[in-house]
């Protein structure tokens, strides 16, 4: 069973660590920095086995080159659609990331529409999405499509519903105001709002979420509810035939009116 800590990084990112139990062999996902994984690494006192990389952003890929320096020669897993100078080895759909010195295995899947090329890592029960899916939301749309992404969190939303998911931003309370706006009286999201927020006064992470949480509480896995398709059809302006069409009406609402 892994263990998995989130190193925080920036305003609200997080780097997610992963081990086994009692294990000095470590491996991180997305490090936009890193200062803060050696930091982490220094003070108990781990070894960098692996870095594994879901997109081509800055914010996680920009401590790549220097956890090279210190730890060279360690394996650097990303997507094979994305270039990514660092990458030594490209994984698409199907492919593993195994780490020496962890007996974990993590599997790739393609999840493209918040990046053309964006890949996820799903095993031990845990799926590390990048900015797919966030809890509470998804990514917003850049070098994908909108019709991509719906088609990704569709493939995630088909996972098992107590799939932890690890999302690399803290962006829940923000994202659970948008959904509010969609469901005003879902009262799995408005429970779902309370807990969190005690979590953040308290300062803990939001993050992870389960599948389970998120198919009752994101309207962007919910594009085929009857009330999210009401809320859409009404921000849109008229009739929507798909799902494809809510999830896009959805997107364009929180991008333009909420973000």
């Amino acid at each position: 069973m892994l263990s998995i800590t989130p190193i925080p990084a920036f305003d609200d990112n997080y780097i997610w660590l992963l081990r086994n139990p009692g294990a000095q062999v470590s491996a991180v996902v997305d490090p936009g920095d890193e200062e803060p994984v050696l930091e982490y690494l220094r003070a108990h006192g781990l070894e960098l086995g692996a870095i594994l990389i879901t997109h081509h952003h800055w914010d996680h890929t920009g401590g790549v080159q220097d956890l090279l320096g210190v730890f060279p020669g360690i394996p650097v897993f990303g997507p094979a659609r994305e270039s990514i100078p660092t990458v030594t080895h490209a994984l698409r759909e199907g492919d593993r990331a195994t780490v020496a010195g962890m007996d974990a295995e993590l599997k790739a899947i393609d999840v493209p529409g918040h990046t053309a090329g964006h890949i996820a890592y799903y095993g031990e029960g845990a799926l590390f999405c990048g900015d797919t899916l966030f809890t509470g939301g998804c990514g917003r749309v850049f070098d994908g499509t909108a019709a991509d992404l719906y088609r990704s969190l569709s493939r995630i939303a088909g996972l098992p519903p107590a799939t932890r998911i690890y999302c690399a931003h803290e962006y829940t309370l923000d994202n659970l105001g948008f959904a509010k706006w969609v469901e005003p009286d879902n009262q799995a999201l408005l429970e779902r709002e309370k807990q969190d927020r005690a979590s953040r006064a308290s300062d803990r992470p939001t993050v992870p979420s389960l599948l389970e949480l998120e198919l009752q509480t994101n309207p962007f896995l919910r594009a085929d509810v009857p009330r999210v398709i009401e809320a859409a059809e009404t921000y849109a302006g008229g009739p929507l035939r798909t799902g494809a069409e809510v999830f896009a009406a959805v997107r364009s609402w929180k991008d333009r009116k909420y973000d």
